[in-house]
């Protein structure tokens, strides 16, 4: 029985992540990388991602639990780490409830040294289980954009 627990977590969680598509007008805009609904911080923030071993370290201090076979490494598929742009982990804070993972950026731009994300608005769908989340996501920006700090904008 423990183990059909453990193994139901595990499918649940594995549904929660999501990896974005790569699309050709996004190559010279953003990309998602990879976004989650829980391991972020309390409080919203970012950070720029400086190297592949940096990416990997954050990758798994923020993926969560994971099932692990006895006499087997656990196994983390990592994402691509771009060479050519700059990478960014924002963390969106905490939300009582609802699904606040971000699965699309409609267009970035900077001004005045803040680099402005248009995410898709969240639309509820009414009742919904209360759970803290903390969700965050790593997106890309061209490697030419110089910005201070990151400020999300909703759009329908």
């Amino acid at each position: 029985m423990n183990k059909l627990l453990i193994f139901c977590f595990a499918v649940i969680m594995s549904c929660t992540s999501t990896i974005a598509q790569k699309s050709e007008d996004m190559q010279s805009k953003a990309e998602i990388i990879k976004s989650e609904s829980q391991g972020g911080t309390e409080q919203p923030g970012f950070v720029i991602i400086k190297n592949e071993q940096e990416f990997q370290k954050i990758i798994t201090s923020m993926q969560g639990i994971s099932l692990v076979e006895v006499g087997n490494e656990p196994a983390i598929k990592f994402p691509v780490f771009p060479k050519d742009k700059k990478v960014v982990l924002y963390n969106l804070g905490r939300f009582n409830s609802g699904d606040h993972t971000i699965r699309e950026i409609k267009n970035i731009s900077v001004k005045d040294n803040v680099l402005y994300v248009e995410v898709p608005m969240y639309e509820s769908g009414g009742m919904e289980i209360q759970v803290l989340s903390n969700p965050w996501f790593i997106f890309t920006v061209p490697s030419n954009y110089q910005f201070t700090s990151v400020q999300l904008k909703s759009s329908k």
